[in-house]
């Protein structure tokens, strides 16, 4: 897939992050268009050697981008970071408090090189009590209330994938390409962030809401009181297992048409939602006992004919053969920078009836070295002698070897 017709083309970011809330930010910029530098140390973002639950963190969230190894620590190749930045519409950082301000690349030191710089720092907190402390996905989670409210009563539990790091990349992208259009008018930039503590809390507010409207305090999702009588998981047969809901008065009337219930159609006590839940213990055993007796493709097709809600349970690889995924261009197919290739989430919108994939796989080390230092004037031998160095680092896999 070319560029050409991308929103953000002509838009210069460079990225100091690792692990996943900070490449998010970078992910959405560079899928859009936008030219992503990611500055790593030489010997790579550790993001890229872990291993168990975060395997899947670099190659998920740096497709797209260049990649660029220097020593920060030295004045050289501080000097060189400087230089890219210069060149930059926006900057992405989510290193803890202080840590780039010691560096020299700080809001207040790069602003003053470029006062159109977009500045957005990934951070555990906004400014606040907590501010200086050091926070992950999971520690969000929990004092920010979803961990509670995702486990049974008793049993505080994350939710099963990096939803507060990415939720805080999608509000930091947001904030930059609202920076972007105050830019357009005041031709200045500005410091913007983004935090895993607030994120989490904007997550749970319809809880909060729920407990200010009802003077009730929410109760965890799997002990939660339903808006619906049915809206569950049932078993059908092949120990496999089906979401069903039945959401509107008119889609209960369809259900039971649907299934042969005439007596619950013509039961006045259930023809409004509000009489439903009242009787939820009645109607959800007998509905038990009926989606047994089907497959889960039989009752799935079944529901799908009269327009209701379901889904199967589904695995995250099992989305890799989902035929709307795979038609629709709702993943892209790459190849990582160990040679094997993947199928992949792409951004999960459409503009003008496109898709936004694929340009550039996740980039090996310093692979875009040579070519970043080439357009600020270094000569090969040059290059060269930064390499020797340690001062750069370029990608010396053989592309061969690379592409696999």
């Amino acid at each position: 897939m070319s560029l050409h017709g991308k929103p953000l083309v002509g838009l210069r970011a460079i990225e100091f992050t690792h692990m996943v809330m900070g490449p998010t930010v970078g992910l959405i910029l560079a899928d859009l268009g936008a030219e992503v530098i990611k500055v790593e140390p030489i010997g790579g973002d550790k993001t890229r050697r872990l291993g168990g639950s975060g395997a899947g963190y670099f190659p998920m969230y740096n497709r797209n981008k260049k990649s660029v190894a220097l020593d920060l620590k030295s004045d050289e190749g501080r000097d060189i970071a400087l230089r890219l930045v210069d060149s930059a519409d926006i900057f992405v950082e989510n290193f803890r408090p202080g840590a780039l301000d010691a560096l020299g690349f700080g809001y207040d030191a790069l602003s003053k090189r470029n006062p159109g710089l977009v500045y957005c720092s990934e951070k555990g907190f906004l400014d606040g009590p907590y501010a200086h402390r050091t926070a992950l996905d999971e520690v969000a989670q929990m004092m920010g209330g979803l961990a509670y409210m995702t486990g049974p009563p008793g049993r505080p539990l994350r939710a099963g994938a990096s939803v507060i790091d990415v939720g805080g990349g999608m509000f930091g992208a947001i904030a930059i390409l609202s920076a972007l259009h105050q830019r357009s008018m005041s031709g200045t930039g500005q410091y913007v962030s983004s935090a895993l503590f607030e994120t989490t809390a904007f997550f749970v507010g319809q809880h909060i809401a729920q407990k200010a409207v009802t003077g009730v305090a929410a109760a965890p999702m799997p002990a939660r009181v339903s808006a619906w009588a049915v809206y569950d998981v049932f078993d059908v047969k092949n120990d496999q297992k089906v979401f069903v809901g039945v959401v509107s008065d008119s889609q209960w009337a369809a259900f039971c048409a649907a299934f042969d219930l005439e007596d619950w159609a013509e039961d006045p006590d259930l023809a409004t939602n509000t009489g439903r839940v009242a009787r939820r213990e009645y109607i959800l055993p007998r509905l038990r006992d009926l989606f047994c007796e089907y497959s889960s493709d039989t009752l799935m097709a079944k529901l799908e004919l009269c327009g209701l809600p379901f889904a199967p349970i589904s695995r995250p690889q099992d989305l890799c053969d989902d035929p709307h995924l795979n038609a629709n261009g709702g993943l892209i197919e790459m190849t990582l920078a160990d040679g094997k290739t993947a199928k992949l989430p792409s951004l999960p919108i459409s503009m003008a009836g496109v898709r936004h994939g694929l340009y550039a796989n996740p980039p090996r080390i310093g692979e875009h070295t040579s070519e970043i230092l080439a357009s600020l004037d270094f000569s090969a031998r040059m290059i060269e002698d930064l390499c020797d160095r340690q001062i750069a680092q370029v990608d010396t896999v053989p592309p061969d070897k690379a592409d696999g």
